[in-house]
């Protein structure tokens, strides 16, 4: 039995990359960029106007002209018209080109309109007020992003903006969850008074969706030699096999064994924690397995401990360590690390978390309630009000 964090090293050595791929643009979000990007022109292209109204030439208001003949209409989109007459004016859109021969914006809020002449009403003017210049956001061949970035929607913006449809990002890895134990249905079916549903899987399976995984799913009976066979066809076809249950030392539970009969190198089985303290973890040839409990607290507790750190990791996620004090005293007597679920309450900027009590390894319902997790150490078993832990947020 190894401790919560020498299992968390031994899993974090096993940081690896998984390629790359060309998505299109709308499915790279969330996704790491894996490749710069540039300014294909300048930004923005063209003096943009910023504000409804007109554009005269500042010299002639300098002059001491006030009324201009409205030559022409300057719309979004449309070629760059030119004021042919120093004297006049173009009536101007927000987000058209400046026209040729101006470079003074007067809003519609400070001129008045009548019959083809526009008065304006404000004392003074400075040359290029209302436009946006050319060039002023960005230049053209400026890096914009950086890869290994993780894409938000304003990076979707930044990618339509210069064009690009396909997005170059790092390759997900590809997983299998599998749920193991005869007492397993399907999430379909009617189990009978000595089964239960298959949630373990779909609870992983959410949990992969949020990091943008769509994994495989399957079930394993209490059949070594079928595990056996599944099992050998799931490592030759997966970056990541994620297994619920069958890890302890019970008499069906051969996924241990079976995993050794195929060659894995394990790193570890159980680790001082609690819950999930028959954790498995070990490789494969190249790919990774991962042996949770099945009890479904220890399940996603070890997931987002573990897992989630991996995976976090390889994917070159940049995080923020988050951290909470404890609303109340805890007892805790075992020498074993304890994961925590709490709920959070932001006191004034201070993180404070209250611990859920009562729960079993087994009770499902709890985890709808529990909004992080903090993990008391070892070395005590008196934890005060008030002392603060890292957290990890659900």
């Amino acid at each position: 039995m190894i401790s919560v964090q020498k299992a968390l090293n031994l899993i974090l050595e096993q940081q690896r990359g998984f390629g790359t791929e060309e998505v299109p643009l709308l499915q790279s979000a969330g996704r790491v960029l894996a490749e710069p990007v540039f300014a294909d022109r300048d930004f923005p292209p063209y003096n943009r106007v910023m504000m409804d109204g007109i554009a005269i030439n500042g010299e002639a208001f300098e002059r001491g002209i006030r009324k201009f003949t409205i030559e022409n209409i300057q719309a979004a989109g449309d070629p760059q018209k030119k004021l042919e007459n120093n004297g006049n004016c173009l009536e101007v859109m927000t987000g058209a080109i400046l026209p040729a021969n101006t470079d003074v914006v007067v809003p519609y809020e400070q001129c008045e309109i009548a019959e083809g002449i526009a008065i304006v009403k404000a004392e003074t003017v400075i040359t290029m007020q209302n436009v946006h210049l050319q060039g002023t956001d960005s230049k053209r061949g400026e890096l914009l992003l950086e890869k290994w970035e993780r894409i938000t929607p304003a990076m979707i913006g930044i990618m339509a903006s210069v064009g690009l449809s396909q997005v170059k990002v790092l390759r997900l890895p590809k997983i299998t969850i599998c749920s193991t134990g005869d007492e397993l249905v399907d999430v379909s079916e009617q189990p009978d008074a000595h089964q239960v549903r298959r949630s373990n899987v779909y609870m992983l399976a959410a949990a992969l969706l949020s990091e943008g995984i769509h994994a495989d799913t399957v079930h394993l009976p209490d059949d070594p030699t079928r595990m056996s066979s599944e099992i050998a066809s799931l490592s030759n076809s997966n970056d990541v096999v994620l297994f619920s249950g069958a890890v302890s030392k019970g008499k069906f539970d051969y996924l241990p064994t079976v995993l050794q009969e195929l060659g894995m190198q394990q790193a570890f089985h159980t680790v001082a924690q609690r819950p999930g303290k028959p954790f498995l973890f070990g490789t494969i040839k190249n790919t990774l397995i991962f042996g949770f409990p099945g009890n479904p607290v220890s399940a996603f507790v070890c997931y987002h401990q573990f897992f989630k750190q991996w995976l976090h990791q390889c994917m070159r996620f940049n995080t923020t360590k988050q951290f909470a004090a404890l609303a109340t005293d805890v007892h805790f007597k075992p020498a074993l690390s304890y994961h925590l679920l709490v709920t959070l309450l932001n006191n004034n900027g201070k993180i404070v978390a209250t611990p859920i009590t009562g729960s079993t390894s087994g009770d499902l319902v709890t985890l709808t309630k529990a909004e992080g997790i903090i993990t008391l150490p070892p070395d005590r078993d008196y934890f005060k009000e008030g002392e603060v832990f890292e957290l990890n947020l659900l």
